[in-house]
């Protein structure tokens, strides 16, 4: 009898299928120096905001500050989509019993990522609403960087990202309740 952990080799067109999943490789490389970009980027304007913090007005720290969470909840979602997406499509990471794994890796799979990544996506995007409604205080003046056009559509595409990410959740949940019921 053979031993369980024992499996027949694939035949040639199901090992290249399978293998090919580590094509994606080079892209969860690719999104690690994105990530190192956005670093740069915080450290950037880190250091603006100290070096300028005794020059800018209250509203114009709160926008660099903003800026700051943005950087920072951009890079999460990158990490979410790094080792999610690495873990979920290419191979697992062994992590189990490792201090540092993070608590939502136990139990990510392609739904859980996608409401997880729609989620992060809402936060950045409720970061951008909330700097176009502080700027939206100059509009009608010369200084203004914003229109009212502009304030619309932004709170319109944030309101989609809402409903998108429901939706998402919703399929979510009932795709899951498929899964566990028992069959008749």
């Amino acid at each position: 009898m053979k031993d369980v952990t024992e499996r027949a080799p694939l035949r040639p067109l199901p090992y290249l299928i399978f293998s090919s999943r580590w094509l994606q490789l080079p892209l969860y490389l690719g999104l690690i120096i994105a990530q190192c970009v956005y670093v740069f980027l915080f450290l950037k304007e880190l250091w603006h905001l100290v070096a300028h913090a005794t020059d800018f007005s209250e509203q114009q720290i709160m926008l660099v500050v903003l800026g700051l969470i943005d950087v920072v909840m951009i890079s999460n979602l990158l990490v979410m989509v790094i080792v999610g997406g690495y873990e979920t499509f290419v191979s697992r990471l062994r992590l189990e019993g490792h201090p540092d794994q993070p608590e939502w890796l136990s139990h990510v799979n392609a739904g859980v990522l996608k409401v997880k990544l729609a989620m992060a996506i809402i936060g950045i995007s409720s970061i951008h609403l909330l700097r176009v409604f502080i700027e939206a205080s100059r509009m009608g003046s010369p200084s203004a960087t914003i229109t009212s056009e502009a304030v619309m559509w932004q709170t319109i595409i944030h309101s989609i990202f809402i409903l998108s990410a429901i939706g998402i959740a919703h399929v979510d949940r009932m795709t899951q309740g498929q899964h566990t019921k028992a069959p008749h």
